[in-house]
């Protein structure tokens, strides 16, 4: 499924380069203080398969200035794969998949600092609590971690600075979280608590 959210990103990306401009012109004299958006990965939920995220995701930003933003995120997802699995043969892979899935509710708080026009660099800090179900759909055990998102993308705007979005990739970091259940902690050990190469498509509203 995530394999489809990297296609959808690279075609929205790709299709309307001629429709765009940076952020942050030198003419530039009044911006939007406040933004909402979100994430192109809701569209992962439209995509026919069994892994739906149903993934939902609001941000909340206000802008301190023309090179500072902060924002909260409201997101929940799930997911039945350890987040630290790279792109490749083992992505998704059936033998990798939890006996069951983690459903996720949590917020972050997150920082953009824009160095050249609309180049950023942007620091994410995620609290989620977490419910581990079985394949049966019944509770196993509750949890919580810290993920964290470190950012570079792009802001471009769109329709008189009403609009923007932002591609962007990422290094994920899971650098806390409790003890999972035995079956889901055997495969997750496999893996890294890092991921390089995230992709990421944020999109919003000035006002």
């Amino acid at each position: 499924m995530q394999k489809w959210i990297l296609v959808i990103v690279l075609t929205v990306l790709f299709a309307s380069p001629f429709q765009l401009k940076a952020q942050y012109a030198k003419n530039d004299t009044t911006y939007s203080k406040f933004f909402i958006g979100s994430s192109f990965f809701v569209l992962g939920n439209l995509i026919p398969d069994d892994n739906s995220p149903d993934f939902a995701q609001l941000n909340l930003g206000y802008r301190l200035g023309p090179k500072d933003a902060l924002s909260l995120e409201l997101k929940t997802w799930k997911y039945a794969w350890s987040l630290g699995i790279p792109y490749g043969d083992s992505f998704e892979a059936p033998e990798e998949k939890f006996p069951g899935y983690i459903r996720e509710f949590g917020f972050a708080f997150a920082y953009q600092h824009f160095w050249w026009k609309g180049l950023y660099t942007g620091l994410h800090v995620m609290n989620g609590w977490q419910t581990f179900k079985d394949d049966e759909n019944k509770k196993i055990k509750n949890g919580f971690q810290i993920f964290n998102t470190y950012r570079v993308g792009y802001h471009f705007r769109l329709f008189n600075d009403k609009f923007f979005i932002e591609p962007s990739i990422a290094v994920t970091h899971r650098p806390y979280h409790t003890e999972m259940p035995e079956s889901f902690k055997q495969l997750d050990d496999k893996w890294s608590k890092f991921l390089i190469g995230e992709p990421g498509l944020h999109f919003g509203y000035n006002f």
